[in-house]
């Protein structure tokens, strides 16, 4: 049996890691168009107040810097 060496180790950990995150940030980009598709088509008398309504179609923010806001 041959023993991989530290370093072979931390870049395969590190491709593990890598497709771990591209495959988390795919699913809550999806997450967040299906919440914007769903806010779209909600019928008009579907929000009592219009304070409900501006809270229930905010979509989150996931950028890194968002600037000023």
């Amino acid at each position: 049996m041959v023993k991989r060496g530290k370093a072979e180790k931390w870049a395969a950990r590190g491709e593990r890691l890598s497709a771990a995150l591209r495959e988390n940030l795919k699913r809550r980009k999806e997450q967040v168009r299906e919440r914007g598709d769903l806010a779209r088509n909600r019928p008009a008398g579907d929000v009592s107040t219009p304070e409900n309504a501006e809270k229930e179609t905010r979509v989150p923010d996931f950028r890194r810097n968002r600037g000023r806001e």
